[in-house]
């Protein structure tokens, strides 16, 4: 895929896929983004009664998720297993230029750590934060069985990769989840809630952020 840089509304980047006509991130704020759906609905729900926690994200991207992840569960001292699913792997020519790190005021030689973490291969970031990346597809994948407590869906949208969004997905992601755990994303299509009911969650709307009006938390 060809990639273009996108400044966001927040001033923080976003890729383009022209290909595709898609963004990897709002471009009312990529940073704002992350925040609010996963950070704020997600991981800060997941974290209110855990000094430990595994977290699988779907659609691993430019590691923007993953780095504010970091941030928010080093200021709070609780321990983190970070597993990534990513089918296409950015070159470090694109990840070495993206401003996410200087935007949140914290050292990019974290954010590159993270990056350069071998694909297939646990490694420990700090004290609070590991992390394994997986390049494959999340559908071709057998997940390990009632191991996570907090799950990122962001992959691209589902007009756009819609084999990811299937029931049987979910299933697959629901199987790999511990009871109460809880799975954020910003689609709220049809097909996506139809989906997950489907697959065993209990799913609710909350209000977005910029530039959207609902996003959905689903709780096994």
């Amino acid at each position: 895929m060809s990639l273009k840089f996108v400044i966001t509304e927040d001033g923080s980047h976003s890729l383009f896929v022209p290909e595709l006509n898609e963004h990897y991130h709002s471009v009312f704020g990529a940073i704002n983004e992350s925040q609010h759906i996963f950070i704020d609905a997600g991981l800060k729900k997941a974290i209110s009664n855990k000094r430990e926690i595994n977290i699988l994200e779907i659609g691993y991207g430019t590691g923007l998720n993953a780095l504010m992840t970091f941030i928010e569960l080093e200021r709070q001292h609780i321990k983190c297993d970070y597993t990534a699913i990513e089918a296409f792997p950015l070159d470090m020519e694109i990840y070495s230029q993206l401003n996410y790190s200087e935007i949140l005021k914290i050292s990019n030689d974290i954010f590159l750590k993270i990056h350069e973490v071998e694909w297939g291969v646990k490694q420990i970031i700090s004290d609070f934060f590991k992390i394994q990346k997986l390049e494959s597809k999340v559908q071709e994948m057998s997940l390990p069985e009632n191991n996570f407590d907090l799950v990122f869906f962001d992959a691209f949208a589902p007009d756009v990769q819609p084999e990811l969004w299937t029931t049987t997905v979910f299933e697959n992601i629901h199987h790999s989840m511990k009871n109460e755990a809880i799975l954020t994303t910003y689609s709220t299509k049809g097909i996506v809630k139809r989906a997950l009911k489907a697959a065993g969650f209990s799913i609710e709307k909350l209000p977005g952020p910029k530039g959207k009006r609902e996003i959905l938390r689903a709780t096994k």
